[in-house]
């Protein structure tokens, strides 16, 4: 299983190279799938969605499917997801995401396209791994919110592959509260690792290993 898991997706050459790498062949010999249903749920412009859609877009891939996980039959899903290189699931609430893989009976096919595939998570789709994806790091991080505008009182981890959690942003100009100061309060709350990132970082999972490639800031606190 490989993973790239990114704050904002692939903004600069270090992730890129990064996913090439994982890849193994040029974008252009390779097909991506963009699962855009994290960011259905989110209020507001979307003009930050247009611009990360465009910028992976403009990668020049053999093929560009969009994929929404809801409405569409399992099998179709799959089958879509299998066909690609390249699984890239687009920020947005997390919790959503989350209820979407496990609502449609998704999470082992999803699983078992991921042992031969890339993917790439951006923000939301970075941070249903782990297995701390619940009410309670709700509270912690913060993000009570995202799941008050699902009508939701709690959440399953779809996923539950990592005891540490991802947390994106961190002193991003779009989140003006992420600075140091507020990420090692959060870690103070919390009984489980996590990785604060910036806009221009990536957690990189290969099998066992993990590790981070970035052009900016990052910490993994406590």
């Amino acid at each position: 299983m490989e993973l790239l898991l990114t704050a904002s997706g692939l903004r600069n050459e270090t992730l890129r190279d990064a996913l090439r790498d994982m890849l193994g062949k040029p974008f252009g010999s390779a097909n991506v799938v963009f699962v855009p249903t994290a960011s259905v749920a989110e209020p507001g412009d979307h003009g930050w969605f247009v611009g990360d859609m465009n910028r992976l877009h403009g990668l020049g891939w053999r093929e560009f499917d969009v994929l929404e996980l809801n409405g569409l039959p399992r099998r179709t899903v799959l089958d879509r997801l299998q066909r690609a290189d390249v699984i890239y699931a687009e920020g947005g609430n997390q919790y959503h995401l989350a209820r979407s893989i496990i609502g449609n009976d998704l999470a082992d096919g999803f699983l078992e396209a991921l042992e031969s595939r890339v993917y790439v998570g951006v923000s939301a789709g970075s941070m249903i791994f782990s297995r701390n994806l619940t009410t309670e790091s709700a509270d912690v991080m913060g993000d009570a919110k995202d799941l008050q505008v699902l009508d939701a009182t709690t959440v399953t981890p779809p996923f539950g592959l990592f005891d540490w959690y991802l947390k994106p942003h961190l002193n991003s100009p779009d989140f003006p509260e992420r600075d140091d100061a507020w990420a090692e309060r959060v870690a103070s709350r919390a009984d489980f690792p996590i990785y604060f990132i910036d806009d221009e970082t990536a957690v990189r999972v290969r099998g066992d290993a993990v590790d981070v490639v970035s052009e900016g800031r990052w910490r993994l606190l406590p």
